[in-house]
């Protein structure tokens, strides 16, 4: 049996090392043949499983520096019939790519939003001249250095080799511990997992609105190990929750806290539980250029 993976391309982004890393997993442990298929966005890659053109797809939805990958989450409460299988963290190590005879005559860096502002110290230090291009992911940069020689791209080592690109400088991240967690979805709910995540509206933006649903995992002893808030483009100061829970949802307490959770949200959409994969594992499989 063949299992199709979605994911942010081209090949060389942060998302198709995870994705490598998860299908050498998953080949290990079921057998099973993966095949990788690139997107050029994180919300195509997420749609192509959810309307079925894929089994699978990976995506950021985390990064320890800039938080939430906001996309994932607004895409995720569109299509609201995925679920996530399994979560993956990887360290992120960022590099200075550009055919420039020196990082003084950069005049453009490109990169993906998350990766600028994941190196925004360094970028002042080194570059304070250079205007900063968003680019649709870390690698799709790299296609810019062809037209201008003086232009530069915040990307990952693996993509300034596989596209035979100079590297400047390494260490760019501004924090030593920079790291993404990449969630795997599917339109089926894993058969078990330690971690369950949902999201939900409030019925009034009133005082105390948000504090019912707070107390309703706190009467549980139900710990939140995230919460964020995200527009819900209806009218401004409405917002969504999104919450990952440390219970899965099949004890007990998370079945009785879902029920109650019902009689003060307006909305309430699970998106399954998961499991972490050990971070050993993955690196146990090799990834090919």
């Amino acid at each position: 049996m063949t299992l199709s993976l979605a994911y942010l391309g081209p090949r060389g982004t942060y998302t198709e090392t995870a994705a490598v890393a998860y299908c050498t997993w998953l080949q290990r442990k079921t057998s099973k043949s993966v095949t990788l298929q690139a997107y050029p966005s994180i919300f195509q890659a997420i749609k192509a499983t959810a309307t079925g053109e894929t089994v699978l797809s990976i995506v950021p939805v985390e990064n320890s520096i800039e938080g939430g990958v906001t996309v994932t989450l607004d895409t995720l409460w569109q299509l609201d019939h995925l679920r996530i299988q399994h979560a993956l963290v990887l360290p992120i190590a960022h590099v200075f790519v550009s055919q420039a005879q020196d990082i003084s005559a950069v005049d453009l860096v490109y990169s993906h939003p998350q990766a600028l502002a994941q190196c925004q110290q360094w970028i002042e230090k080194n570059v304070p001249q250079a205007k900063l291009v968003p680019a649709s992911s870390t690698t799709e940069a790299l296609q810019h250095l062809r037209e201008n020689p003086n232009a530069a791209a915040i990307s990952s080592e693996r993509a300034a080799e596989l596209y035979q690109l100079p590297i400047l400088a390494e260490g760019l991240n501004d924090y030593a511990d920079n790291c993404t967690k990449f969630w795997v979805l599917g339109l089926t709910p894993a058969k078990s997992g330690g971690h369950t995540f949902l999201a939900f509206s409030l019925p009034v933006n009133a005082p105390g609105a948000l504090l019912k649903p707070l107390q309703i995992f706190a009467k549980y002893s139900i710990n939140l190990s995230r919460i964020e808030s995200r527009p819900t483009k209806r009218s401004l100061g409405d917002y969504l929750f999104f919450v990952d829970l440390e219970a899965g949802i099949t004890t007990d307490a998370t079945q009785t806290a879902l029920n109650e959770l019902t009689t003060c949200t307006e909305t309430l959409k699970t998106f399954g539980s998961y499991t972490f994969l050990p971070l050993e594992e993955l690196r146990s499989g090799q990834i090919e250029s």
